[in-house]
């Protein structure tokens, strides 16, 4: 590296190193007096969210609150990058492959090789087009100008991994069909979004939220990207709609428990072994329900 390469360089591990977000990865130190310089990151358990969505080699379920949970955290960190760091930053290469995620299966987000830094007077970068195809931002790809805009464009790719367990670029069906951006596009306006879903989901989704998520994807997506929402505004929806999502959650639980009281009271009249069950069974879900509540 030339010299005044690495001294940019060193500014902006500088600034990265000062990044104090619970879901961005920790810069632990940098090396300059080699040839090639070197970063040291703290080490994070669980690899890549690419992984966790996409090997088939341990194909797990994946909880739909963890899903918007890890959905939520990434927005939270992209949306800090964007909006408190001095001066802000552009990631320049959201994808699921630089998601990491730790010993609970927090999100991480990492790799800032391609990160830009912005002055308070800029609104957008004019630069050599970087990204990886499936997740690249139309708008910056034609006209080579980096904006916070283009990482909310990529992330919502992520958010169609996360729902679809489809990766951004994928070879099975008709070619027309390949990008998981457009492929969304399409089952969106015609009505059938459910359809690309993970199976696990489609049964676990409130229509509310399956309605406010589809829409939430679509203004990410927007070919303007002045009509799509800031990184803050994609993560403060999430949370909400994960909140919505687990609250009714919730009180299914309630009307389940209560359909069982109800059940319970005719056991008690010809069999005490159906009822001391019944009781038992409210006592476990009860129980759950403390459980699950204490956590969240």
């Amino acid at each position: 590296m030339e010299e005044h390469q690495t001294k940019e360089f060193a500014k902006e591990m500088l600034i990265l190193s000062q990044i104090n977000h619970k879901n961005v990865v920790k810069l632990l130190g940098c090396c300059l007096e080699v040839e090639v310089p070197m970063l040291v990151y703290e080490y994070i358990s669980n690899g890549t969210l690419y992984h966790y969505i996409h090997d088939t080699k341990m194909w797990l379920p994946i909880p739909l609150d963890e899903r918007l949970r890890i959905a939520a955290e990434s927005a939270d960190a992209f949306a800090y990058m964007h909006s408190s760091a001095s001066p802000p930053i552009i990631h320049g290469d959201v994808k699921s492959a630089n998601i990491l995620l730790d010993d609970n299966f927090v999100a991480k987000v990492s790799d800032f090789g391609a990160s830009k830094l912005v002055a308070n007077d800029e609104a957008e970068i004019a630069t050599l087009v970087q990204g990886t195809i499936g997740y690249l931002d139309p708008d910056y790809f034609s006209t080579c100008r980096l904006t916070d805009k283009s990482d909310v464009y990529s992330f919502a790719v992520i958010i169609l991994e996360l729902l679809t367990r489809k990766k951004a670029v994928y070879f099975e069906g008709p070619e027309d069909h390949r990008n998981l951006a457009s492929s969304f596009c399409r089952a969106k306006k015609d009505g059938k979004f459910l359809e690309i879903l993970d199976v696990q989901l489609r049964n676990e989704l409130k229509l509310e939220v399956l309605e406010e998520i589809g829409e939430l994807v679509m203004q990410c997506l927007s070919k303007n990207r002045d009509e799509r929402p800031t990184m803050r505004e994609v993560a403060d929806t999430l949370q909400k709609l994960r909140r919505f999502q687990m609250q009714s959650w919730t009180d299914d639980k309630c009307i389940e428990t209560e359909s069982l009281l109800d059940d319970s009271s005719d056991m008690y009249i010809g069999d005490s072994m159906s009822a001391s069950f019944a009781q038992h069974v409210m006592l476990e879900m009860k129980l759950e329900d403390d459980s699950f509540s204490s956590g969240f």
